[in-house]
């Protein structure tokens, strides 16, 4: 049954895609719980489910794709089982809004910004005439848009890509959800302007009372951002936990792989750390770890045996066998280390 204390739960959730008569598994079993008002983060590389995942909760899984099992809870109402498009519209928008990463594949080139702010105000907030419109300019103004009148007019080839990306973020806020999620919305943006657009994201949460699932690669972006932070790997949550755990005191090698790869945390003259090998063929059986054949700290039962959740404190918790009392003392990278230690100095 859902977590009564939280506002969207995932149970046990498998997705598979139908691909030239073979099944894809892209979500193995994920169970994760978002609650009310957090900001979550997702990570992981390109291709380990996390948009999959979270589209799952919006109906917007391609065509060959589908829910083969376990449940999403929302409001007391499991989207697992909906099956029709107007099922999906009562949600869609008006209870979850999604920021996509490319605004200008969101955007329709040959009508005004205004007049597309507009349709999510006609539709989910039912108002008309110059209600509508003022409702627009409010909302051109709540991303940071300066001389809204004269932008409702404009064509989104005459905005930058950091202002097109708030007209995007304006669109899902206009709809008045109840949770927004972010997938990758810095990707585009040079680091300045990614800045400025995650610190409006922050500033619409509290303004607005939203829970907002932010979808990344790059933990670095949501460092500052993030209440949790869910690491996500061959379509299973491996790690999760506050975000100051998974920085300062990560327990999966797969988010320690993570960390050691971000550019910030280099030292000048060595070479950056990369991840070596490839994800999984999901299309055949993962056994154990999925993780294991990239991991040189794999223990022997990494390759036989798919660990469960170690419980590392209320909030923190990580599936690898190298939480289990029985395990060998494995050392973290020296890297980790180093974070643990800053971790220590910041009582966390």
């Amino acid at each position: 049954m859902p977590n009564k204390d939280a506002i969207l739960s995932f149970e046990d959730l498998e997705i598979h895609f139908t691909l030239r008569g073979q099944i894809l598994r892209a979500i193995r079993g994920v169970s994760l719980d978002v609650a009310r008002g957090e900001a979550l983060a997702i990570v992981g590389e390109s291709g380990s489910g996390k948009s999959v995942f979270t589209k799952s909760a919006m109906g917007l899984l391609d065509a060959n794709g589908s829910i083969a099992g376990g449940h999403i809870w929302y409001d007391g109402k499991d989207l697992a089982a909906y099956r029709t498009e107007k099922e999906w519209l009562t949600i869609r928008g008006k209870e979850i809004a999604m920021v996509m990463q490319d605004p200008m594949t969101s955007l329709n080139p040959l009508k005004t910004v205004g007049d597309q702010i507009l349709e999510a105000v006609l539709l989910h907030q039912g108002l008309r005439g110059e209600a509508a419109r003022q409702a627009v300019l409010e909302a051109l103004a709540a991303v940071g848009i300066d001389d809204a009148p004269r932008r409702y007019r404009q064509y989104p080839h005459e905005f930058s890509g950091g202002m097109r990306q708030r007209v995007v973020i304006a669109i899902a806020v206009a709809c008045r959800p109840k949770i927004l999620i972010c997938d990758e919305p810095t990707t585009a943006l040079d680091v300045t302007i990614q800045a400025q657009i995650l610190d409006l994201i922050k500033q619409l949460q509290k303004k607005l009372d939203l829970t907002t699932i932010y979808i990344t690669h790059d933990l670095g972006v949501v460092a500052n951002v993030a209440d949790r932070i869910a690491v996500m790997y061959a379509g299973d949550i491996v790690e999760v936990g506050r975000c100051e755990e998974v920085f300062y005191d990560p327990k999966h090698p797969y988010t320690w792989a993570l960390l050691s790869s971000l550019p910030q945390l280099g030292v000048k003259g060595q070479e950056l750390y990369s991840i070596k090998g490839t994800p999984p063929n999901l299309f055949q059986e993962v056994k154990g770890d999925a993780f294991a054949p990239r991991n040189p700290r794999a223990l022997n039962i990494d390759f036989v045996e798919r660990p469960p959740f170690f419980e590392v404190s209320p909030t923190h918790k990580a599936r690898t066998w190298l939480l289990d009392p029985r395990a060998p003392k494995v050392e973290p990278p020296e890297l980790i280390r180093h974070l643990r230690q800053q971790g220590g100095s910041r009582h966390v």
